[in-house]
């Protein structure tokens, strides 16, 4: 089963600078995951494997966005006072 990705980098949202817009659209396939994606399925991993590497996966993007969080908070008390 194949997933359709549909996202498009257009000259009016980058103003015509055609370097913006490349990286603009390699932002976007890295946050979809697409190449990563390719190169998974070019070699057979165990289950038990994948689960794991999903599991980390995910218990490091809940420590990035934890460490947001408490920065945005230390901005805010800083600049309250």
């Amino acid at each position: 089963m194949s997933k359709s990705y549909n996202f498009k980098v257009t000259a009016k949202e980058c103003r015509g600078n055609v370097d913006k817009m490349i990286r603009k659209f390699i932002k976007k396939t890295k946050k979809e995951r697409i190449v990563e994606e390719c190169r998974e399925k070019q070699r057979y991993k165990k289950p038990s494997v994948r689960k794991k590497e999903k599991r980390l996966r995910a218990q490091r993007l809940r420590q990035r966005e934890q460490q947001k969080r408490l920065r945005a908070k230390e901005r805010r008390a800083r600049n309250n006072k």
